[in-house]
């Protein structure tokens, strides 16, 4: 599969994780804060990243929240949605290239997950900063660290304790 990056089988695999990224949300759709605290898209876009490699990634991760914005509403287009195609496109880009170039154990899946998370995390930071200065909104240091770290900590557990399983179990697909 490596030798052909774009066979049917891998374009079926990413449109199959786009739409996992686009429905999951529905799940916690009636109480949005627990989506704000589960970040369900983030699942299918780092198990893209990990099986498919960091050019799907990068490409499924970035247009997600842009098509779920345009067709459901939410997240709201701006800031939010553009800032998520940057975080999530680093989360799949990142999560593909250091799946690729790190040895193949489970520590590594874990170190490679975690600065994935931490990178795509600090990069919708620096974007929600720049967007809400573009629009004279505030969003400070205290506003970074509370919807980065503190309101998603078990959207980022809840990652860390399914993704390596999961990049595991589905390797034979991807």
């Amino acid at each position: 599969m490596m030798n052909r990056p774009f066979s049917l089988h891998r374009l079926t695999v990413a449109a199959m994780l786009l739409a996992l990224a686009l429905l999951l949300p529905f799940l916690t759709a009636q109480i949005p804060e627990i989506g704000h605290m589960l970040c369900p898209m983030h699942l299918p876009i780092l198990l893209c990243g990990y099986g498919l490699g960091p050019g799907f990634g990068l490409v499924i991760g970035a247009i997600a929240p842009l098509i779920r914005s345009l067709w459901f509403g939410m997240p709201p287009l701006y800031p939010t949605a553009v800032a998520m195609c940057f975080e999530l496109a680093a989360y799949g880009f990142f999560a593909g290239l250091l799946h690729r170039r790190l040895p193949q154990t489970k520590l590594m899946l874990y170190v490679s997950l975690i600065g994935t998370m931490l990178f795509g995390r600090i990069l919708w930071g620096a974007v929600m900063v720049i967007l809400c200065h573009l629009s004279s909104t505030a969003f400070g240091w205290s506003a970074f660290v509370s919807n980065a770290f503190l309101t998603a900590l078990p959207g980022i557990l809840l990652q860390i304790v399914l993704i390596p399983p999961l990049v595991s179990a589905v390797s034979r697909v991807f």
